[in-house]
């Protein structure tokens, strides 16, 4: 990845992550390497505002075929989006972004987010790395 690249999207990390201080916990998930916060669907509205300030482009299961091929591998990689569920991210033309994949529980009571990065680039080291960064910004 290259340092423009990082920089852009360390902030959009960052930003990120210090407007949702105070408003979700988050945690390490090792299922696909990224953080993951849970909470209460009624605090939707104020968590999808944020999100679409960081990351304003976003697929659901009825357009994600349109999304650039990067995009609809990472979403095979989840398993694919269902009804109600969202993926989002900065801007996918870029070889590097953030995404965020939402994903309402089956008891429609809450909602799970994970957040992380997609690099068609990054070395394990560099991954690693930037994995340890996103964890203090998101105080795990």
């Amino acid at each position: 990845m290259n340092t423009a690249n990082l920089s852009v999207i360390e902030s959009i990390c960052k930003n990120l992550l210090d407007d949702f201080h105070g408003m979700l916990s988050w945690k390490w998930d090792d299922w696909i390497g990224t953080i993951l916060a849970e909470f209460d669907a009624g605090e939707s509205a104020d968590v999808r505002a944020l999100l679409d300030k960081y990351l304003p482009v976003s697929w659901e299961s009825a357009n994600i075929t349109t999304a650039p091929d990067i995009v609809q591998k990472l979403d095979r990689h989840l398993g694919g989006l269902r009804p109600t569920q969202f993926l989002f991210s900065s801007d996918p033309s870029s070889d590097d972004f953030v995404f965020c994949a939402w994903w309402p529980w089956g008891n429609q009571a809450n909602i799970s987010l994970r957040v992380g990065i997609l690099s068609q680039d990054m070395s394990k080291e560099d991954d690693e790395k930037f994995n340890k960064r996103i964890r203090v910004w998101a105080g795990i």
